[in-house]
This record gives C-alpha cells, structure tokens and sequence, in this order.
C-alpha cells in the first residue's frame, strides 16, 4: 500500500496541487478587430451528452483572458483538437502564455487557418487547418441569464456571481458551448464510421496539468492498448418480454430482437426499448427483428448510406 501524504489544496488545485490528465485544445474567437484570436486551454469537457435537444462542452478559464472577453461579446468559437506533434504543442504553450494581446499572440502564428464550415464566416472564427477535428460552438448565453455579464473588467469581477454559465467568481469564468457542428478529418471520420483501429486512432496529446515555474508538462502518444468489454449479464427473456409489451401496443417485438435486448444492462432497459419504439414509429415500423435491431444498434447508419 503507497504511503500518502496529505497535499495542501491552492488555487489551481489541477495543476498546482494534482496530476490531472485533461485535453489541449486551441480555441478560436473573434476579436474586437473582427480577427480571429487563439487561446490555449485544458478544462473543457463534455457538458451535456444526451437526453437534451442539443450536445455541449463546458469550458472553464480566466474571466480576464482573451477569449472569456472575446465569448462575452461574441458567442460564436470553435474548439480546434491538434495531434500529437512537438511544434505544434510548443505553438500551443506559447499562445496559452497570459499577457500579450491577441494580435501580438497571432502575428507570430506558425499554424494555417481557414473559413468556418457553419453559417455567416462574418460572425465565425477561422479554424485550424491541422487540427484532426473541430467543434464549432455557440456560447448558450441565456442559460442562468449570462447575457447581462458584460466584457471590460480585466481587474475582476464583483458579485453577485453565477452558479454554472457566465462570470462565476471573481476571476472565474464558465461557459457552456453548444456544439453546432464536429468536423473531422477524412481518415478518423472513415475509421469512425467504418470501425476504428489501433492504426487509424488519431495520435492525440494528453496534458498532465501540473506545471513548474519552467515547464508545461505532457505525454506524447505511443501505443494505444484495447481491453474487451466485460460479457454482458444476460436479463430473462421474460422480463424483457414485459418491459416490451408494456410500452406500446402497436410496436412489436419478435422473441430474436427480445434476445437482442436481453443483453442490455438491466437498469438501461427501459430507454432501450423506448429508443426502440421511437426509432420504429419515425420509420412506420410496426414489427421489429434482428434486421431492425441491428439498424438500431448501428449509430452510424444514416452515415453509412
């Protein structure tokens, strides 16, 4: 057993106080010239997966930075995911660096950027050229009324503060981003589609928080390893035959799509079948089999025709 110690919680607990694997990501804004202005950032995650009528990525960072001012007058970003590559990262550290303007950071710009692929590109920020794969989002300002959160105060904010969306503390910032679009380059989205493979993984930096006076610290991609997913405990048949019977009366299910379904985890069952219900509706579907299933089953298929 490791003999641990008890670590001091400081500001910036992720990089100060922990070693904590997150993403690198350069995220494009507009600017008050109407130019597009990168920042690097590690604390942004998904935020909303499912079960809404849009996805989200929720991003934390410095209510003082240039791009939390750049989302307070303009909502639109992207979210711009570089591979593994040294140049690039160096390129990353250096634009992450605090201090100098948007247009000092992008004149030395060594990264190629072109027009957004969503919408009026006025209102768009370019994105990167080199990146695998993009999200291009809009900041969901009316959440918690984070519209009347204004840009200009570059010393901090006073309270009251918000809970989740907008300014959140005195030097805090949260924003959630909804996912307009997600662009990806052609060979990770044909293994997407196609099934992915340790030789069509895109090679991917992972940031480990901590940093010194000195240093940014990181792990290069390698070798990525695959672990089978635990056999699934088979539910009884019977029990699925009830959820399935019970949902609705003019959807059918034949004891083959049932067998298929008694593979689900018991306490995702429910949404299963009513994924099920729904799907077969949307598509005047009145019996469902193993064929029907396996188009169910396959999240992909509209993109494969």
């Amino acid at each position: 057993m490791p003999n641990f110690q008890d670590l001091r919680i400081v500001d910036n607990f992720y990089q100060t106080s922990s070693f904590f694997p997150m993403p690198t990501i350069l995220i494009s804004t507009i600017d008050d010239e109407g130019e597009t202005s990168l920042g690097a950032y590690s604390l942004c995650f998904p935020y909303y997966v499912a079960g809404k009528d849009y996805y989200a990525m929720i991003l934390e960072c410095r209510n003082s930075s240039n791009t939390a001012q750049n989302l307070l007058k303009r909502p639109n970003c992207a979210l711009n995911f570089l591979p593994d590559n040294k140049k690039f990262f160096k390129e990353t550290v250096r634009l992450g660096y605090p201090g100098d303007t948007s247009k000092e950071k992008m004149t030395k710009l060594t990264l190629s950027l072109e027009d957004s692929k969503v919408g009026d590109k006025l209102t768009r920020p370019k994105i990167i050229s080199e990146s695998y794969q993009v999200f291009e989002c809009t900041w969901m300002s009316d959440l918690e009324d984070a519209y009347k959160d204004k840009a200009g105060n570059l010393e901090g904010y006073e309270p009251p503060y918000r809970s989740f969306n907008g300014i959140t503390s005195k030097f805090g910032a949260h924003f959630i981003l909804r996912i307009d679009k997600i662009l990806m380059e052609d060979k990770y989205h044909n293994s997407i589609i196609n099934g992915v493979k340790s030789n069509n993984f895109p090679k991917i930096p992972v940031d480990y928080g901590y940093r010194d006076n000195t240093h940014f610290w990181y792990s290069s991609s390698k070798k990525y390893r695959q672990e089978p997913v635990p056999a699934p405990k088979i539910i009884n048949i019977d029990t699925v035959r009830y959820a399935v019977d019970r949902t609705d009366p003019l959807v059918k299910f034949t004891d083959a799509a049932c067998m298929r379904l008694a593979r689900v985890p018991r306490i995702f069952l429910k949404a299963a079948v009513d994924g099920c219900v729904k799907w077969a509706k949307e598509n005047n579907i009145t019996l469902i089999d193993e064929a029907e299933m396996d188009i169910i089953n396959d999240k992909r298929s509209k993109e494969k025709k």
